[in-house]
């Protein structure tokens, strides 16, 4: 059976007034948890009248595009490159990449100091910075937001003299202890109507689709499973801000305490150090909390399992995020079958295009 087509709209990204809906070709997309999603295509202009409209509706850093799968939206977010190209035949075509909405806020800056006043729900500070952005002329791209609260209280204060990029101030925010995931999900409401929408999960995003069952041999036609120690620590100090204000001493960074897990040496593993920056933090109670984090996150090594499926034989699209999964494999390597859960953490797809099938690769972590 033949997969559901696709389609790609192009819309305006303040109003979301559709403004074409355009062919393309070479199409790959992905999503993830932690980082933004991509989309490339090549949309070919085969006559004057498809040249007129993409020529309107192709505008970097204004335009949005949605992909449709079938009557299912899987994947929105905005342009921002567009090459246009003609062959040695004349052939023209127009390539095209666009990130997921959350690289929007890689281009807002903070122009004005915010702080809490009291210790304020983390979830809260999170709306309160994705309201300054929304509420500037230009700013409104309709990003909807959850009223849920993560019961996790802290105190910031974000100064204007720092300029900070507000995607990197949700990015810290998120990354201490006892700190939650985000991103920024299409889909359509009851309504059939388009819709951005923060989710925020703490400590991470969890939906609520049953264990999906992916067996190799099976529907997992490969897999990779890397083991990587080079960004293993199970020691760490962070550094904060350098306090400039007593002229007469030295100028030297905050430092969080030394966290260090003495299990991992029990164990055998040899001591293994690793630091990180805070140039703005200036509490010391917030810098061990970034440390804290970062152990627990260099413990683990960079270790991200993956594994690609052939779409015809597994229920798969990026609504799963977040979801997950059990990967049963049975192999040399496994003669034992391994049967672990996991939590897919990112998906790229590739549709299905002149005889090469529909795929996905997820990327996953232990559940």
């Amino acid at each position: 059976m033949l997969p559901p087509p696709y389609r790609l709209l192009f819309c305006d990204l303040r109003t979301d007034q559709v403004l074409a809906a355009l062919p393309v070709q070479s199409l790959a997309l992905d999503d993830y948890i932690g980082k933004p999603g991509t989309l490339s295509a090549t949309v070919p202009v085969p006559n004057g009248a498809v040249a007129e409209q993409a020529r309107s509706a192709i505008v970097p850093g204004r335009t949005a595009l949605w992909l449709e799968r079938g009557p299912d939206l899987w994947w929105g977010g905005i342009l921002w490159t567009a090459n246009v190209q003609s062959s040695d035949r004349g052939w023209l075509s127009v390539a095209v990449q666009a990130g997921t909405w959350d690289t929007y806020l890689s281009h807002r800056l903070l122009y004005d100091t915010l702080a809490t006043q009291v210790p304020t729900d983390q979830y809260d500070i999170v709306r309160g910075l994705l309201d300054y952005v929304q509420s500037t002329p230009g700013g409104d791209l309709g990003i909807t937001y959850p009223a849920t609260v993560s019961d996790v209280l802290r105190e910031r204060t974000y100064s204007r003299y720092d300029l900070p990029v507000v995607r990197d101030l949700l990015d810290q925010l998120g990354r201490v202890e006892g700190g939650f995931e985000w991103r920024i999900a299409s889909h359509r409401d009851a309504d059939g109507r388009r819709v951005k929408a923060l989710q925020l999960g703490s400590p991470t995003i969890r939906t609520g689709h049953a264990d999906v069952v992916l067996d190799h041999p099976g529907p997992i036609t490969s897999y990779a499973f890397p083991l990587d120690a080079t960004g293993r620590a199970n020691a760490w100090q962070s550094r904060g801000a350098t306090d400039n204000e007593n002229q007469a001493a030295d100028s030297v960074p905050l430092l969080s305490a030394l966290h260090v897990a003495d299990q991992d040496v029990a164990e055998g593993w040899p001591r293994l150090d690793g630091s990180s920056d805070y140039s703005t933090v200036t509490e010391a109670t917030t810098l061990n909390g970034h440390a804290a984090a970062d152990l627990a996150a260099a413990r683990s090594g960079t270790v991200v399992p993956e594994i690609t499926l052939d779409m015809t034989r597994a229920p798969i699209s990026p609504a799963m995020l977040g979801a997950t999964i059990r990967v049963r494999i049975r192999d040399l390597w496994h003669p034992q079958t391994l049967d672990a859960r996991h939590r897919i953490v990112g998906v790229s797809i590739t549709p299905a295009e002149r005889g090469r099938p529909e795929s996905a690769r997820l990327f996953l972590e232990p559940a």
